[in-house]
């Protein structure tokens, strides 16, 4: 399941990163968003997702959302 098959307002714990682009995972690691963290969705959006990551929330695309397993 990833970010955009998850329900607004429920807390996840993140199970790992789906992606090629080592520089995506470092941009994500940046943000607290790595295997075990929590993360919520705030809300969907036409493009992707707001996202809550420990005191941050951060819009993110459809790729990026696509990317992020939980």
């Amino acid at each position: 399941m990833n970010l955009l098959e998850a329900k607004e307002g429920k807390e996840y714990i993140v199970k790992e990163i789906v992606a090629d682009d080592d520089e995506l995972i470092s941009f994500l690691f940046s943000l607290g968003c790595y295997s075990g963290e929590p993360i919520t969705v705030v809300s969907h959006l036409r493009g992707g997702c707001v996202v809550s990551i420990k005191d941050g929330r951060y819009n993110m695309d459809t790729d990026l959302a696509k990317a992020i397993s939980i």
